[in-house]
């Protein structure tokens, strides 16, 4: 078995996240941009609006957990509603609006958007909002950071119902359209997005650290 300090040495954007999250400015092209992600899909790598790009380090075994527990409560809704939209795994990114360039851990898009797409754009990184996204906190997340990414990010850009889930406090918030926010203080709840996408609901306990 390869040790991580091997692998690193293998990977230079592995050596380079070690200790955490690398920020960088880059003038890079949609098109360069897109290819310098195919080519690391790997890795989480995202751009903001001002040309910051940041490469996150492989997320950690309990927050794998979390994650999936999360991803598998969105796309099991979503194999039973298929008339309503499309879901995207976590390594789906999107081009937004503001010029960015962001991942979620899952994201859904309605049937609607969906048949906008021409055969062609469904093949590269599409220039599209999704209308749910959800971020779940992993132990090299800044919670403050996420919050920004949730105002900032998804719904300026037009998501219309977005999920934070922060399993290690215990704490989700769900965005809306129109600047509304509910604060669950603990994981004792079940959060809903509401008619968009109806019969969706998040066991917040499936996703507490055991």
């Amino acid at each position: 078995m390869i040790s991580a300090a091997a692998l690193a040495k293998e990977h230079p954007l592995l050596q380079m996240v070690q200790d955490g999250p690398v920020r960088f400015k880059s003038n890079m092209s949609h098109e360069r941009f897109h290819r310098f992600l195919a080519r690391n899909e790997d890795f989480r790598i995202e751009r903001d609006k001002h040309g910051y790009v940041a490469i996150y380090p492989p997320i950690t075994y309990d927050s794998s957990i979390n994650e999936g527990e999360a991803f598998f409560a969105l796309k099991l809704w979503a194999k039973q509603n298929p008339e309503l939209g499309k879901v995207l795994s976590p390594s789906a990114s999107f081009d937004l609006p503001d010029g960015s360039t962001h991942k979620a851990d899952g994201a859904w898009v309605s049937i609607e958007k969906h048949n906008l797409l021409s055969a062609d754009e469904r093949k590269h990184i599409p220039a599209l909002v999704p209308d749910f996204v959800m971020e779940v906190r992993s132990q090299t997340d800044s919670p403050a950071k996420l919050r920004r990414k949730m105002t900032e990010v998804w719904m300026e850009n037009g998501v219309e119902v977005a999920f934070l889930l922060d399993p290690i406090r215990e704490k989700a918030w769900v965005y809306r359209k129109g600047g509304v926010t509910e604060e669950y203080a603990n994981f004792d709840a079940v959060i809903t997005v509401g008619d968009l996408m109806p019969g969706f609901e998040l066991v917040l306990k499936d996703l507490k650290n055991d």
